[in-house]
């Protein structure tokens, strides 16, 4: 592993979370170099690199309309397809597809049937393109046998609205952390309980990021009545949702959302993120290096070739 160079090209703010500089101390001790990579600057004379490693889901994004970005973009995927040898982690063509939600939740709904063994599913859902016909959406929403309560989402950072089925699952999240061929599940708390069907609540409006976070505290996440424990999702199917989501996605930094159904303890898949903050998971610097290291090793002995 010795004179190994990995490249981080990542934003300030991932950055900080993700606590590089005490990854790049920990690499060090064991022989791999940890390089910043500015894509503001020519990235040629900032390698070679053997592996890159990076979150590029903010410049993907804003490249749809910012010209800058456009440009960093390209000036990343350039370098990319001139150095093949490059290991890039994770393919810029797999992250993308998560961009899209709609896209994503198509992924998920494959779950239903490629791990219906072990009780996996995803909510129903449907596509909205524009906000302001409401008999359209209530009779899509009819139409597809939804129910409310509804959460709906922005289609990308800035996009049309999705409509996802709501799942009372008693105010736990269980966030699936993937690292390879490792995986570590953390609890979080979730939403409450919330009546099924029409009623008089008023819409509400909130950020997931002030909800679902370790230190979150919120009335959203308080339950309202009596909820007996529910038992945390199976191991083994844990591990399998992990094993068909890596073939699904082509990734190797991922994260799974998952909840348990109230009434049926039914394993509910409602979103996958990219290359996630991982707080709660200890083992992840090793866990992380680890990886990059089979990654290289794997490389080393397959010889001269193309790496994705």
């Amino acid at each position: 592993m010795s004179d190994r160079r990995v490249g981080f090209c990542l934003s300030d703010k991932k950055r900080k979370r993700m606590n590089l500089d005490a990854f790049a101390e920990f690499c060090a001790g064991h022989g791999v170099e940890v390089v910043e990579i500015d894509l503001t600057q020519p990235l040629v004379p900032q390698g070679p690199f053997d592996i890159i490693v990076h979150k590029l889901s903010d410049v993907v994004v804003e490249a749809e309309h910012d010209s800058q970005s456009q440009q960093l973009l390209s000036n990343f995927q350039s370098y990319v397809s001139a150095h093949p040898r490059t290991i890039l982690l994770d393919p810029l063509p797999a992250m993308t597809q998560l961009l899209d939600r709609f896209a994503s939740y198509l992924i998920m709904s494959k779950l239903h049937y490629s791990l219906q063994d072990w009780r996996i599913c995803s909510p129903p859902y449907v596509e909205v393109h524009s906000a302001s016909d409401l008999l359209s959406i209530q009779q899509t929403v009819t139409n597809q046998d939804l129910s409310f309560p509804l959460i709906c989402k922005t289609r990308v950072a800035h996009g049309s609205l999705s409509h996802e089925s709501f799942v009372n699952h008693g105010a736990i999240l269980h966030k699936v952390f993937v690292v390879g061929d490792r995986h570590y599940c953390v609890e979080r708390p979730s939403l409450k309980n919330f009546p099924s069907g029409p009623c008089d609540r008023r819409t509400i409006f909130f950020n997931s990021h002030q909800v679902s976070k370790p230190e979150s505290s919120s009335d959203l996440t308080a339950l309202d009545e009596e909820m007996p424990c529910l038992p945390p999702p199976s191991s083994e199917a844990v591990a399998a949702l992990v094993r068909e989501l890596r073939v699904q996605l082509g990734m190797a930094l991922f994260g799974v959302d998952v909840i348990i159904n109230i009434q049926t303890h039914t394993l509910t898949v409602i979103d996958i993120n990219i290359f996630p903050g991982y707080e709660g998971v200890p083992q992840f610097f090793s866990s992380l290096l680890s990886h990059i290291k089979s990654l290289l090793d794997k490389c080393a002995t397959a010889g001269p070739q193309t790496t994705s």
